[in-house]
């Protein structure tokens, strides 16, 4: 019950970020880490919180399974769920459409994706934009 408390004033506090990317994570997953430097070296001001479960944050946020990753931002009142480009948060943020977020789902690996460049070749993979309603739309492809 105290978690769950504490998680929610962690999302209150930060639903009004100003631009700051506020990213929850394992506190032992790499790729977190490489993604977290991607969003910086991008100019993104990145505050982490390090959490053993980060399912709680999925679960307020309404980040079904089918579209969940390891890390989840918030910012802006928009949530990012993975390894979403940082070109792909600028263009959201400079945009402000009506959608609740933007996801990358699951973990592929690739050359072109931030934070899982393990592979020499690009992936090829999805940036979904979630709306209010649920439903899923390609917000931009990678090859």
């Amino acid at each position: 019950m105290y978690r769950l408390i504490f998680t929610l004033l962690l999302l209150s506090f930060n639903l009004f970020s100003n631009n700051k990317l506020v990213v929850y994570m394992s506190p032992t997953c790499g790729c977190c880490t490489y993604w977290v430097k991607h969003m910086e070296e991008n100019g993104f001001s990145v505050e982490t919180v390090k959490l053993n479960n980060v399912d709680s944050i999925k679960m307020i946020n309404k980040i079904s399974p089918q579209i969940s990753s390891c890390h989840t931002g918030i910012i802006d009142g928009y949530f990012v769920e993975g390894h979403v480009p940082a070109k792909d948060v600028k263009k959201m943020l400079s945009l402000r459409p009506k959608i609740r977020g933007l996801a990358v789902p699951g973990m592929p690996a690739g050359s072109n994706v931030p934070g899982m460049e393990t592979k020499n070749t690009p992936a090829k993979y999805d940036v979904l934009s979630i709306e209010f309603n649920g439903i899923n739309k390609i917000w931009s492809q990678y090859k």
